[in-house]
């Protein structure tokens, strides 16, 4: 589960407890009544009552009465494993803006070489290292996608009042490079396009595994890649940015956004990358972060 920062400081001070932490370790092992953990940590029942009541109002355990050999008896259970603290709060959002959420299996075009492949949340999409699985009707379930050369291409709804005057286009996406298994030194050079007109390269630094992604499926194992980095690609009045990094020149104006009813976004791992190091883009259910390809427009009516 994912917390904000002031969420967290109520999970924070039941868990400042040594005793506290060793009754939800007990209980990710399974349900127990009071009299169980009474017995377990050898402390009188009012005792553990108080506990479980911190560890309850948190959100960390449930409990339940039950009918049991004399009356009712209430047992606990644990409800989280795994805790996610989002820290920072964005500020509200000002002025006019559209969000569109592209699923990454929602491609317009696709043309890759091995090695690549595609999974749904479920299984594995077509055939691993075969292109023509990129055409499957299911791919447009995948939540993994992976290639070593190619390029994908979306198409964004411009979701824009007529005559409205698009002053930011920006582009947020997990995504990290594509090595055999994994491998966190494996630099691959990723190219973003939009409308046919190359806004800037990122050069990813590796492919991430070893350890299981805070989304991915338990079903994939660990030794394969696991999760990405997200990265924000932005282009403004002043340039194209990339986490705040200037990597362009090329500004809004020369998008010609007004040109289509759709934006034309290019991922693409060039057949001349100087570090041909291939692509790994995450979606919904896959990697750290529970989003799709997102893109928002700022304008002026």
């Amino acid at each position: 589960m994912t917390r904000s920062l002031d969420d967290f400081l109520v999970v924070a001070k039941a868990l400042s407890s040594d005793l506290r932490v060793s009754l939800l370790k007990e209980l990710l092992k399974g349900p127990k009544n009071i009299t169980e953990i009474s017995a377990i940590f050898g402390i009188p029942p009012s005792t553990v009552a108080i506990n479980v009541k911190k560890l309850e109002d948190a959100g960390l355990i449930r409990t339940e009465l039950v009918p049991g050999t004399r009356g009712t008896q209430k047992v606990c259970a644990a409800v989280l494993g795994r805790i996610v603290v989002d820290i920072y709060s964005p500020p509200k959002e000002q002025g006019n803006h559209a969000l569109v959420e592209m699923p990454v299996g929602h491609f317009f075009e696709a043309c890759v070489t091995p090695t690549c492949g595609m999974l749904s949340s479920r299984s594995i999409i077509g055939e691993i290292d075969d292109p023509a699985s990129f055409f499957e009707p299911e791919r447009t379930e995948a939540g993994l996608i992976w290639f070593r050369k190619g390029y994908l291409e979306y198409r964004f709804p411009k979701r824009v009042p007529n005559g409205a005057a698009i002053t930011n286009l920006e582009l947020s996406m997990e995504i990290c490079s594509e090595a055999p298994l994994h491998n966190p030194n494996w630099p691959s050079d990723i190219t973003l396009s939009i409308n046919g007109i190359e806004v800037g390269t990122w050069t990813s630094p590796g492919d991430f595994g070893g350890e299981r992604g805070l989304l991915t499926p338990s079903w994939w194992g660990t030794g394969n890649t696991q999760f990405g980095l997200l990265k924000t690609w932005r282009v403004t009045q002043h340039g194209a940015f990339i986490d705040g990094r200037q990597i362009s020149d090329v500004d809004i104006e020369s998008l010609r956004l007004d040109d289509h009813p759709y934006v034309a976004v290019r991922l693409e791992v060039k057949e001349d990358a100087l570090n041909d190091g291939g692509l790994n883009l995450f979606g919904r259910g896959f990697g750290n972060y529970d989003t799709d390809i997102t893109m928002r427009l700022d304008y002026d009516r």
